[in-house]
């Protein structure tokens, strides 16, 4: 697995880890996970926003979990295009968090997500 390891797996690994583990926050503290993210206190209260928060999360928590079983399979073409595909999440969570006042956390996550896709796009893992 681990014998085809370069330094240019770091970001990937990197972005599989945080998806999986970040993923697992809303589980144990929903509200606190919705502020974190970027949204306001009136959404991080609310039940329903967090019973949504932690299902998303758990979808969220698998892409890391496909990253990680990728990479461990040396599927490392595949790896890009989950990277690419994730542009797609990035930029869903900045119109959010920008509809919602919170323009700073929007740029931050549509920029990381377009980062993230670039990185994949152009193979770097592969």
């Amino acid at each position: 697995m681990f014998e085809d390891f370069t330094a240019w797996h770091i970001p990937p690994l990197f972005v599989a880890t945080v998806t999986t583990f970040g993923g697992l926050i809303p589980f144990w503290n929903a509200g606190y996970a919705i502020e974190e993210f970027g949204l306001p206190k009136r959404i991080a209260i609310s039940k329903e926003a967090q019973a949504v928060m932690i299902t998303g999360s758990g979808r969220t928590t698998a892409l890391g979990l496909v990253l990680f079983t990728f990479y461990s399979q040396g599927k490392f073409r595949e790896v890009d295009t989950i990277m690419v595909i994730l542009a797609y999440l990035g930029l869903v969570d900045g119109y959010v968090c920008w509809r919602e006042g919170a323009p700073g956390k929007a740029l931050f996550r549509a920029a990381s997500g377009m980062l993230i896709a670039a990185w994949g796009w152009f193979g770097m893992t592969s």
